[in-house]
C-alpha cells in the first residue's frame, strides 16, 4: 500500500461510465484495482455519450454509442431486478469484448450469454430494444452532469470528503498505473476533491490507451 494513505478517506465511490468510451475503460480498471487495495465500494452508474453528445446519424461514432446506450439500458434492467451488485462485472464484460476484442456491436445472442456467464436471468438481453430504461438512463447522466457541469465526457468519479459530495471528471488515463502509481493518484485524487475551489488539471491528450497495460481481466 501507499505510504501516504489519505486518513478517513471514504470508501464509497460513484462511477458513471459508457461501455463505448475506451478513457473510462481505462480509469474504471485503475478504480477496480484501487478497490481491492483500499476496500472501495464501487456504485457503477450510467452515462449515455448518444444522450449526451446527440451525434448525427450518419458519424462514425453513432452506431457504437447508440448500440452502448442499449447495453446501458440492460444494465439498467438488471439494477431494476435488484443485481446492483453485479453491475460491475457486467461491464467487465461489455468492455472486454468492446475494448479487448474488439467487437463494438454485439447481438442479443452474445448478451445474453454474458448474463448466462454471471448467473443473471437472460431475459435482461431484451431491454436492448426497451426505450422505458432510457429515463433511469437520462436520470443518472443528469445527477452525474450536475456535480461536474456540462463541458465534460466521461469518467466522472464522485465521493463524499470533508465538504460533501464532491464530482470529477476524471482521471484520464492512457496506460494503466503499476500498484504504487495507481493508490498514488488515488491519493491524489481525494485531496484534490477535498480542497476548496479546486476546478481543473489538464494537458493536451497526445496518446490512446494502451490496452495492453490492463492485461488479463477476471471478474470481481
Amino acid at each position: 500500500m501507499s505510504d501516504n494513505t489519505v486518513t478517513d478517506a471514504p470508501t464509497h465511490v460513484e462511477f458513471w461510465f459508457d461501455p463505448a468510451c475506451p478513457f473510462c475503460w481505462m480509469t474504471s480498471r485503475w478504480l477496480v484495482d484501487v478497490s481491492k487495495e483500499r476496500e472501495l465500494d464501487i456504485d457503477w452508474q450510467p452515462i449515455s455519450l448518444l444522450f449526451k453528445n446527440n451525434p448525427p446519424e450518419d458519424s462514425r461514432l453513432y452506431p457504437r454509442v447508440s448500440f452502448t446506450r442499449n447495453l446501458l439500458r440492460v444494465v439498467e434492467s438488471v439494477r431494476a431486478a435488484g443485481h446492483a451488485d453485479r453491475i460491475g462485472v457486467l461491464y467487465t464484460e461489455f468492455g472486454r469484448r468492446i475494448h479487448h476484442q474488439d467487437t463494438p456491436i454485439f447481438d442479443h445472442d452474445e448478451v445474453a450469454t454474458i448474463l448466462t456467464e454471471l448467473d443473471l436471468d437472460t431475459a435482461h438481453a431484451d431491454a436492448l430494444d426497451d426505450e422505458s430504461f432510457d429515463a433511469a438512463i437520462r436520470l443518472s447522466m443528469t445527477e452525474g452532469l450536475s456535480l461536474v457541469g456540462d463541458d465534460v465526457g466521461t469518467p466522472i468519479i464522485a465521493v463524499t470528503g470533508r465538504h460533501g459530495r464532491v464530482g470529477l471528471f476524471g482521471p484520464v488515463i492512457t496506460v494503466l498505473p503499476n500498484e504504487q502509481d495507481r493508490l498514488r493518484l488515488w491519493d491524489g485524487f481525494l485531496a484534490m476533491v477535498d480542497t476548496p475551489g479546486f476546478f481543473e488539471l489538464k494537458r493536451t491528450r497526445t496518446d490512446s490507451p494502451d490496452m495492453s497495460t490492463i492485461g488479463a481481466l477476471i471478474r470481481t
